[in-house]
């Protein structure tokens, strides 16, 4: 068996391997890209989604990368993200020497962000040390910076104005979110500060002669509003890059990019009707046509009316497109009859869906090695395997297809690996999809079979179908679907409520509803729903649903809860 570091280090190996050949069929598209560096901040991808949203292609790699990893991915400029360690501390994570000499020898602007402006410092030979006082949270900060060439000046109040680049367009005064209990007590020779607050007088430094910036604040964070036009400031005006990524043009070369791979094999995959499959699934259809075969599990564990809305909507919305719906459901409940373990239903339901994938292809009268298989990979799910911390701990199996067993031979083809969800979505719409299509709440591989906590059993799935469905459709009504990340019913068949219906005793099942808001599914907070509508949810679903007599919401965040409860 293998390592956890040598199945990490096989797994960047394998996504640098693709990432690579993906760079290669962007061709001249990818010629602005910035290199984003990881040292284990919880928040990188954040700053991928910030350059991303400027129109600019960037890509988060391990701060472990050699010289040859950076002369690879060509960037025209690097961002070093933050880390929860201290560069001093003897198993601190440093960029080797290597890496710094391609920087200079290419002449590559650098933004340090927190742990990245204090390894900068310490690396070019200035001085980090610990804070006298910690800081977290909120902070006003002055971009200008102290003069303190006049002898004896007093730093607190000798000021000049910050006529830095990075600051262009930001007001002399600003909100930043800190989060450092080191900080920057020397700079390197040739540096000079360009903002401070009340506790960090290193808040932002520079040296221009050498394009090298760094902040002790968090731009990538929402909670400083500059942040984004600072990032915007440094890809732009700094590195140079044009602004020039959008989802027409990926469109493009990734259609061309899958008729080179492909030759004449065919592409099947298992579409669920959520964002991401159907919009893998019009990228590739808009590629080979007919040669690509779609299908659709119906699992028993679909919302209402699933399968036919699915198949409604993609063959009228996708030309020419014909999608197979496997009616699988006594196999479904059979399987699972019994079986209450979340991860024990998420493998089952897993092997359930590779049969069913068998089941398909022969149906379609194809050979496994005449074809690949689509499937929805997403950048969030790359970044696990590429960042410092690599692939993170199992917090719960994720299911796609189930995976493939080793005898079907068959190649994966991942045309949004490379996107965030917000990119899936604009892609969605430049191939035609329908609104509700692209905005749909996600729904997770194995359905209502882990929003049941407990067992399966057809009973419990039809009142949590008949519950979701009101649900959903009140906040459609309301106005509050699009403004709510993901939101969904689970039914707790395990915890058994009293409750009174007209002169009877009831002892019913307990229904929880969910809601967040989101900007990339890896952090979420509850949404605030409004109570009136709460109100009208609830009493509908115990007027309407048999089986329910208590409806409860859930105000968790995640972390350090998970959006699904299993």
């Amino acid at each position: 068996m293998s390592s956890p570091a040598a199945a990490a280090a096989a797994a960047r190996a394998e996504t640098d391997e693709k990432a690579a050949q993906d760079r290669k069929n962007f061709g001249e598209l990818q010629r602005d890209r910035v290199l984003v560096i990881d040292f284990g901040s919880q928040v990188s991808h954040l700053i991928c989604r910030r350059v991303r949203e400027a129109g600019v292609y960037c890509e988060l790699r391990s701060c472990l990368l050699s010289a040859a990893d950076v002369q690879e991915f060509a960037p025209v400029g690097v961002i070093l993200s933050g880390g929860p360690h201290s560069v001093y501390d003897a198993d601190a994570p440093h960029l080797k020497q290597e890496v710094w000499k391609v920087f200079e020898e290419k002449s590559l602007p650098v933004l340090g962000i927190c742990y990245g402006l204090q390894e900068i410092c310490h690396t070019l030979g200035g001085q980090v040390e610990p804070g006298a006082k910690r800081e977290f949270g909120n902070a006003q900060m002055h971009t200008s910076r102290r003069d303190l060439s006049q002898p004896g000046s007093s730093p607190a109040k000798k000021l000049c104005s910050s006529s830095s680049p990075l600051f262009k367009d930001i007001d002399a005064m600003v909100q930043v979110w800190m989060s450092h209990g080191d900080k920057v007590t020397r700079m390197p020779e040739g540096f000079v500060p360009i903002a401070h607050t009340g506790n960090c007088e290193f808040a932002a430094v520079e040296n221009r002669a050498r394009k090298i910036w760094g902040v002790q604040f968090h731009p990538e964070v929402t909670h400083t509003p500059c942040g984004a036009r600072l990032i915007r400031n440094f890809v732009h005006d700094l590195c140079g890059c044009a602004g020039t990524w959008n989802m027409h043009d990926f469109a493009q070369v990734q259609v061309n990019s899958i008729l080179s791979k492909l030759g004449k094999k065919y592409v099947v995959g298992a579409v669920s009707g959520g964002v991401d499959s159907s919009v893998a699934a019009a990228l590739v259809h808009s590629a080979i046509g007919d040669r690509f075969k779609p299908f659709l599990v119906d699992t028993g564990l679909l919302r209402k009316d699933e399968a036919k809305l699915v198949k409604e909507r993609l063959e009228k919305h996708i030309d020419g497109m014909q999608l197979m719906v496997i009616d699988a459901k006594k196999d479904f409940y059979n399987a699972l009859a019994g079986v209450s373990e979340p991860e024990r239903k998420r493998k089952i339901i897993g092997g359930l869906f590779i049969d069913c994938f068998e089941k398909a292809v022969q149906q379609m009268g194809l050979k496994p090695e005449e074809c690949f298989l689509l499937q929805g990979t997403l950048y969030p799910d790359v970044i696990e395997s590429t960042s410092f911390r690599g692939p993170s701990t199992v917090i719960k199996t994720h299911h796609n297809v189930g995976g493939l067993p080793a005898r079907m031979k068959m190649e994966l083809i991942e045309p949004l690996r490379l996107l965030f969800k917000d990119e899936v979505r604009a892609l969605g719409r430049e191939l035609g999809l329908a609104e509700e299509s692209v905005m749909r709440h996600p729904f997770p591989g194995p359905g209502l079979g882990i929003r049941i906590i407990g067992e399966v059993t057809e009973t419990h799935a039809e009142a949590l179908r008949a519950a979701d469905a009101i649900y959903l459709e009140e906040l459609w009504r309301s106005g509050h679907y699009n403004k709510i990340g993901q939101a969904f019913a689970v039914i707790l068949p395990t915890v058994r409520s009293v409750g009174v219906m007209g002169d009877h005793r009831t002892y019913e099942n307990v229904c929880v509803l969910r809601a967040v808001t989101t900007s990339d599914f890896m952090t979420a907070d509850w949404y605030e729903m409004p109570h009136d509508l709460l109100a009208t949810i609830s009493n509908r679903i115990i007027n309407e649903v048999k089986g329910i007599n208590r409806v409860c919401y859930d105000v968790s965040s995640k972390p350090p809860a998970t959006i699904e409860w299993e």
